[in-house]
């Protein structure tokens, strides 16, 4: 009874102080506090969560001439995905303090938002992202945002991550849910298309966080995570990022036999074509700009790809 009450009292004071900001025309500091909210969030990712959310709507269609919709199943996505991130980083606050890549940017170990206030926004988020996909559009899109949730945050977070070095394989699966959350809210169902989805940023995941894992391998040892660069060596992880690639490319190319057309197909094949060479070279040559170059081009390569899926869907 007595946390429950502590709690209630540093929740009201932090809302309460930035109300009263707000009404002291302090919009500076109001404003920076809502920006640390929104960091929680972890927006980078959730601008890529967003776009393979949208492309699977894009192909399945049903929303294109109902923009509200659309937009609702989007914001739902986000509130949810940015729950789990948020979560990911409340249970993660102690070791993203020993983490040079993550002890000055985030709002927890830079003392910026206290946990309670962290908690309190991710559950609230979590929970109004829920009731947009089960009362507006279905409980299975509920269900399968509330899995995400749990699945990330709890079973990666607390024990995957720090328990085995395929970590980021296994864990890929949460990421990759977007598709099927949306395509789950317009038909109430699932099709080939959004496991295709699933699939391509599913295989995805690998080669993109291992290559970040591969010059922030230090970070990791500090922290005692069994990222494979740091359990098997550079090699090793640069060997599973060429074959992950390969696989990725792969399952891109398969959605042309399903509701992708030419566009996607150039684009697919373009950029596969460009991502496998870059991991060639970091195969012939481990440098730390030919690391750093695959992490970026990775974003660039799926957020493009997706990008050629809604482009597809609408033309």
């Amino acid at each position: 009874m007595l946390v429950l009450i502590y709690l209630r009292l540093q929740i009201r004071f932090e809302i309460g102080a930035l109300i009263q900001n707000l009404l002291n025309n302090n919009n500076e500091q109001a404003m920076s506090v809502i920006g640390h909210f929104f960091n929680l969030t972890k927006p980078t990712i959730m601008l890529l969560v967003v776009v393979t959310g949208a492309s699977a709507l894009a192909l399945e269609g049903s929303f294109l001439s109902e923009p509200g919709k659309f937009l609702l199943a989007i914001l739902a996505l986000y509130l949810t995905g940015g729950s789990a991130n948020a979560l990911n980083q409340c249970l993660e606050r102690d070791i993203d303090s020993k983490m040079k890549r993550t002890c000055e940017r985030r709002p927890l170990p830079t003392g910026k938002l206290s946990p309670t206030a962290a908690y309190t926004f991710s559950i609230i988020i979590g929970v109004a992202g829920t009731l947009i996909f089960a009362l507006l559009f279905n409980l299975l899109s509920a269900l399968l945002a509330v899995a995400t949730i749990i699945f990330y945050s709890v079973f990666y977070t607390l024990w995957l991550k720090k328990s085995t070095d395929q970590n980021i394989v296994i864990g890929g699966a949460a990421g990759a849910m977007a598709p099927i959350i949306t395509w789950a809210a317009a038909t109430d169902g699932m099709a080939l298309t959004p496991i295709l989805l699933f699939l391509i940023v599913f295989l995805w995941t690998p080669p993109h966080f291992w290559a970040l894992a591969l010059f922030c391998k230090d970070d990791y040892k500090e922290a005692q995570l069994p990222m494979m660069p740091v359990t098997r060596g550079d090699k090793a992880t640069i060997n599973q990022i060429n074959w992950y690639a390969l696989a990725m490319v792969i399952a891109s190319l398969t959605m042309v036999f399903a509701e992708a057309g030419v566009i996607y197909a150039l684009v697919a094949l373009t950029l596969g074509t460009i991502f496998l060479k870059k991991t060639i070279e970091l195969r012939r040559e481990n440098t730390l700009s030919r690391q750093r170059g695959l992490f970026g081009y990775s974003i660039v390569y799926l957020f493009a790809l997706f990008l050629a899926i809604v482009i597809d869907g609408v033309v």
